[in-house]
């Protein structure tokens, strides 16, 4: 990972690191934020070690929800090996599909008590759509590690894992493709790491909410509902 000075925030992120007693930790706090300084909710925080492998995941699962017309979470990071549920809490019907190289997979229409499982065996990120509401989107972030996190709307994350040597990789769904991705060493063992990082983020194409007042069926409108 190449670090940029302050003056060339438009052209990418910024890395400011601080390692607090010392060059180990036992923890990596990171606190993202975009180029206007507010804090980034969202972005995923992985460990990869460097020193040993990975524990496999054993029968892990997941939940992707439809719930107001919308993924609930919008953003869910998983394991390699989990098996993700796409339960249907709308009263009406959707049809989940993704098209990405990670997992490309199709939940034809349903609704009600129904749920499909899907299995993500393959790292990488997984984009979602709905065929039938096209504002929908949502990421099944799939990582090679038990070690991860996502932002809160604090822009904060914190991943605890053992001592030893890991990869520290960022990503967010709006993050400038055009500039390299974070991925840079750290060492954990005693202390806590602190890393922050400035994004420069391109507008949401997609809000994943279903416009105001939409009505569904015989005049049924969508509700407000907090996510």
């Amino acid at each position: 990972m190449h670090l940029l000075p302050l003056s060339r925030l438009a052209l990418g992120f910024v890395l400011i690191s601080a390692c607090v007693d010392g060059a180990t930790a036992t923890a990596v706090r990171v606190q993202v934020r975009d180029t206007q300084g507010a804090p980034v909710a969202d972005a995923v925080v992985s460990l990869l070690p460097l020193d040993r492998a990975a524990p496999p995941v054993h029968a892990a699962q997941a939940t992707m929800d439809q719930r107001n017309l919308s993924f609930v979470p919008q953003v869910l990071v998983v394991q390699t090996g989990t098996e993700v549920r796409f339960p249907n809490s709308d009263n009406v019907r959707h049809h989940v599909y993704s098209f990405s190289p990670a997992k490309r997979f199709e939940l034809k229409l349903y609704a009600g008590n129904h749920t499909s499982s899907v299995l993500f065996d393959r790292p990488g990120v997984v984009t979602l759509g709905c065929n039938i509401h096209d504002w929908m989107l949502g990421y099944v972030v799939v990582v090679d590690t038990p070690w991860f996190a996502k932002t809160g709307a604090d822009g904060t994350a914190t991943v605890e894992a053992p001592s030893g040597h890991y990869t520290l990789k960022l990503w967010h769904p709006r993050q400038d493709t055009n500039t390299p991705s974070v991925s840079e060493p750290v060492t954990l063992g005693s202390g806590t790491v602190q890393r922050q990082y400035v994004l420069k983020l391109h507008p949401a194409e997609l809000t994943n909410k279903p416009p105001p007042n939409l009505e569904i069926g015989l005049g049924d409108r969508v509700q407000p509902h907090a996510h």
